[in-house]
């Protein structure tokens, strides 16, 4: 008489990363023991969670010796694997800080990523406070090609009246690039709608991966720009990565001052409302010690059964 395989259980967890409130933020899924799984077997889950990016955590077998080299952690799109993304980063590093056997508390993480060692630190939580709020410092940022406004308009369907020439429209990366795109009002940002199949076909043959599009916010939302992220996986409700960039960005062209922290607002229009604290410092000309953090809080749990 035959037995069907028992199946593979896979635990999984959800959080709302750069959240202020449950069902706010940018949500991850995080699947908390990977090993075993194959490359395609991880692309197929990102593509069942169908969330922007999907986190893998492949545990050490001490996990005293995470303590030290950090949790080696893999992160997918719906279509591919990333080297790096900032909200799968912050988000799982936080669930690590809440349920690591040894870094649980810890004041620090490191996420050991295909672009390389991330820390995260931690801020204790107060009494009343939801999930943890915890500060991921990136790499320093590098400063690729500056486009054309007349060409950048023509893929992104921006009228080139809305982008702002004072600072220039260039590629920043501090693990995955952006061509990062100033807008001069709240305005244009609300209309952004860029058509994916010409924006795909102009950054595949340039060095950003996603246009990141940002404006002045209003004083009363205590932010001081909005940003928007459209990409083939439709609108990012907050891009950790982006967000390191643009304040890279904004610190070398001025617009904020070296080491000033501030918070930068997105999900606004898609109406998962994100809030993203962000500094850089800027030393004999160049742009260092990007820093960008955000409050991460678990909102369910569960697993899948496969063969």
């Amino acid at each position: 008489m035959s037995t069907s395989p028992v199946p593979r259980r896979l635990e999984y967890a959800l959080v709302d990363v750069f959240a202020e409130r449950p069902l706010e933020g940018n949500m991850l899924a995080i699947f908390t023991d990977a090993r075993g799984l194959t490359d395609a077997e991880m692309q197929a889950l990102a593509r069942e969670t169908n969330l922007a990016e999907t986190a893998f955590i492949l545990p050490a077998q001490d996990p005293e010796r995470e303590r030290t080299h950090g949790v080696r952690v893999r992160i997918f799109t719906t279509q591919e694997e990333l080297p790096f993304a900032g909200h799968p980063t912050l988000g799982t590093a936080s669930w690590l800080y809440l349920n690591h056997p040894v870094l649980h508390g810890a004041e620090s993480i490191v996420l050991d990523l295909k672009s390389g060692p991330v820390k995260v630190r931690f801020r204790a939580p107060g009494e009343h406070e939801q999930g943890v709020f915890g500060m991921m410092k990136q790499r320093d940022p590098v400063f690729g090609r500056q486009h054309d406004a007349g060409l950048i308009s023509r893929v992104t369907g921006i009228p080139t009246e809305e982008i702002d020439p004072s600072s220039p429209i260039q590629t920043v990366t501090t693990g995955l690039p952006f061509c990062i795109v100033r807008l001069r009002n709240l305005a244009a940002l609300d209309r952004l709608e860029i058509p994916q199949a010409a924006a795909k076909a102009y950054l595949a043959a340039s060095d950003a991966k996603f246009f990141y599009v940002f404006a002045p916010t209003e004083a009363a939302s205590g932010a001081a720009f909005q940003g928007r992220m459209q990409f083939y996986g439709g609108e990012d409700p907050a891009t950790g990565s982006a967000s390191g960039c643009a304040i890279a960005y904004m610190v070398r062209y001025g617009l904020i001052a070296s080491g000033h922290e501030i918070v930068l607002e997105q999900g606004i229009q898609i109406g998962r409302p994100s809030r993203i604290v962000v500094s850089a410092a800027l030393t004999d000309g160049a742009v260092a010690r990007v820093f960008v953090g955000g409050r991460t809080i678990p909102v369910a749990s569960g697993h899948f059964s496969l063969p």
